[in-house]
């Protein structure tokens, strides 16, 4: 242990070496210490373009603007089921009752679809595959359209048990899973959870998903409180979800054209 007086003679001396450090570099002159490349070594990149990260920005594909209330109103995704089939977990998203007919909080429920569609943009932005399922007979067509539109893949069919957990013996080939799962409802046709979900979180594959009144939404990564039977309802969530992963792709294309761009200024 450092006695007290001993102490402060070392801080005495400490502080006046300082002091004299500090005066000496005050006399010498400003000097770049990394040696100045002339004019002809020196590489001009004011020329070459800048590769944006889209990690960066909160909007950086624009579909925040592709959600607004009148259109989900219009489209009625703010119509629930009756009031006795509520899930209790379903009540957060809920403005109220009408009728006897439940009403969603289309506010909540159009900030929910914004950071989901940006969510889906980022994946098609990174080349992952997107898989549209659904298992309403009355819409399969407008799903797999949809799916085909944007150049992804759809399951409207009935889920076979193991098609995520046990792939490659269901398909007997190694297969590569999808990065995105969306569903456009989470029950199947006798109002049981989709097998796909529980699959799907089992492999750690995200999922963004329509929760109507009756669903449940805590196994959902991005649940979007919604209509998820109505046809105009659906129509207007696929609509959203292939403009999104269209920026996405569209987004990626022009930062390919960047990259070479930058490249052949570099080569030059």
């Amino acid at each position: 242990m450092i006695h007290p007086c001993l102490r402060l003679s070392i801080n005495s001396r400490l502080s006046t070496q300082t002091h004299y450090l500090f005066k000496k570099l005050s006399t010498v002159p400003n000097v770049d210490p990394l040696p100045s490349t002339s004019n002809t070594e020196s590489k001009d990149t004011s020329q070459e373009p800048e590769v944006p990260n889209p990690l960066r920005y909160h909007d950086y594909f624009q579909v925040r603007n592709l959600v607004k209330v009148k259109d989900m109103f219009d489209a009625k995704v703010h119509l629930g089921h009756k009031i006795g089939s509520l899930d209790e977990r379903m009540k957060p998203y809920i403005y109220g009752v009408r009728q006897g007919q439940i009403i969603f909080d289309l506010d909540q429920s159009a900030e929910l679809l914004r950071d989901a569609l940006n969510f889906v943009a980022h994946i098609a932005y990174r080349d992952g595959i997107v898989l549209f399922v659904g298992q309403s007979a009355q819409n399969s067509l407008l799903i797999e359209k949809t799916a085909q539109d944007c150049q992804e893949f759809a399951h409207t069919r009935f889920w076979r048990q193991g098609m995520f957990t046990n792939s490659e013996k269901l398909f007997r080939a190694v297969t590569r899973l999808p990065d995105l799962v969306i569903l456009t409802n989470t029950l199947t046709t006798v109002l049981e959870p989709n097998p796909a979900i529980g699959e799907a979180a089992k492999m750690c594959i995200p999922t963004v998903g329509i929760v109507d009144s009756n669903c449940n939404p805590n196994l959902i990564t991005y649940p979007v409180p919604g209509n998820d039977d109505t046809p105009s309802a659906i129509q207007y969530y696929c609509q959203v979800f292939k403009t999104a992963i269209l920026k996405g792709k569209k987004a990626k294309q022009d930062t390919l054209k960047l990259l070479s761009e930058k490249q052949e200024v570099q080569h030059n």
